[in-house]
């Protein structure tokens, strides 16, 4: 079991950055890491996803790709969003999740994921 806790969120001018950080309270290292999204009145979608162990295979939305970077650093259990070029549709709330089994597969998929964060706001304003 592990419980994570985003950070990172804030308001920001677009064509800004921000980076998010996922701490968890275990070792990551064998779990696949994803980060959603969820704005007002939409359903939660997928931003970006790195594969197990040393996190070899990265993927993105077509939305943020070129614009936003997934990375993890295992020694000290974290996941980082790197988010640049900010516009105001990524206005969210962005959640960090972990899935244990050994399959990368459906990574773009929520249910695949076992645990979740509860969630930092971005705002990006115009």
């Amino acid at each position: 079991q592990v419980q994570l806790v985003e950070s990172g969120g804030g308001l920001v001018q677009a064509g800004g950055s921000l980076t998010l950080s996922c701490a968890a309270s275990a070792r990551t290292f064998n779990y696949h890491m994803g980060w959603f999204r969820q704005a007002p009145g939409k359903e939660r979608e997928f931003v970006a996803y790195i594969s197990k162990w040393t996190g070899v295979s990265t993927y993105y939305a077509d939305s943020v790709k070129g614009r936003f970077t997934i990375s993890r650093d295992n020694a000290k259990s974290m996941v980082y969003l790197q988010m640049n070029n900010l516009k105001p549709e990524d206005t969210a709330i962005y959640y960090c999740a972990a899935d244990a089994r050994d399959s990368g597969s459906y990574y773009w998929n929520l249910h695949k994921y076992g645990y979740w964060g509860q969630g930092t706001q971005v705002t990006v304003s115009s």
